[in-house]
């Protein structure tokens, strides 16, 4: 492979990190209290061209953890009525957490990359309910990153003037419905789409592979 290829591998583009799209739904806004009631994750690709394009995505809906809060403006919100509901089809964190994290190895490894990397919508709220699941359910075997993400809110900023999830993928010229929205699926799948965006149109103006400055020249 040359050197121009391999700069366009997902390896290299962002550093041997292995980026992951993540949304979850939940009950509130503390992450040591309320419920993580829904969550998604899509894994991404890049072709030979360097363009990055969603991969796989895997789906789940949450059983609340025994004890959990449940902010009733929270449910109103995402539309969970009843998280109780057998209707749900929903299955523990610890179930949900596995079956994600077994996809990320799987598919981490085979783009050489050395670690995996949340990338989500104000990054922090989806990346705090996440570890704290994880440590809920004592899982040793985290594949993300402690504490570094790609956050697509900071990113349409920059690249859209746009903060809100839907006003940027709609500034992006993506449909974005709104009947939809606030479904960990959707909003996963919209986000994964926007952050490829913006990741490819940097590639198309010219800004990677990055030209590295001549340090031998006098």
């Amino acid at each position: 492979m040359t050197i121009e290829n391999e700069a366009l591998t997902l390896k290299k583009r962002f550093r041997g990190y292995f980026p992951v799209v993540i949304d979850v739904e939940t009950a509130g806004f503390n992450a040591k209290t309320d419920a993580l009631l829904e969550i998604c994750a899509v894994t991404l690709k890049m072709d030979e061209n360097g363009d990055l394009a969603p991969a796989s995505t895997i789906h789940y809906h949450v059983e609340p953890f025994e004890g959990a809060n449940l902010e009733k403006e929270a449910l109103e919100f995402n539309g969970i009525r009843d998280p109780f509901s057998p209707l749900r089809g929903a299955v523990t964190e610890a179930e949900a957490l596995k079956e994600i994290y077994k996809l990320v190895r799987k598919e981490q490894k085979a783009a050489d990359c050395s670690r995996a990397i949340m990338v989500a919508h104000n990054a922090t709220f989806d990346h705090s309910f996440v570890m704290e699941a994880s440590e809920r359910c004592k899982l040793k075997r985290v594949p993300f990153h402690p504490f570094a993400t790609f956050d697509t809110a900071a990113l349409s900023g920059l690249a859209y003037g746009q903060t809100v999830l839907a006003k940027a993928c709609k500034t992006a010229g993506m449909d974005f419905d709104n009947k939809e929205a606030h479904s960990a699926l959707y909003d996963t799948q919209k986000t994964a789409e926007l952050f490829c965006g913006i990741v490819n149109k940097w590639k198309a103006l010219g800004g990677w592979p990055v030209v590295e400055p001549d340090t031998d020249k006098k």
